[in-house]
């Protein structure tokens, strides 16, 4: 998943960074440098790890936490 496919998933489901972050279990910062593409810290490129793009994908289609 790249950025920009990150970035347009967060947009088509509605969710700000911050309800993003909330949905996928991340951090904030976390989800503003997936948007971004690169490390606010030192500009590296980041990539975004597949466990994150599975996730993204689970939420798109519904899938429920099995935490029942």
């Amino acid at each position: 998943m790249t950025s920009e496919q990150f970035k347009a998933w967060r947009k088509a489901l509605g969710f700000t960074q911050a309800a993003a972050a909330e949905a996928l279990g991340l951090s904030k910062p976390a989800v503003e440098n997936y948007d971004r593409g690169v490390r606010r810290e030192d500009g590296r490129a980041v990539v975004i790890p597949k466990v994150v793009a599975l996730a993204c994908m689970a939420i798109r289609m519904g899938v429920t936490d099995y935490t029942e």
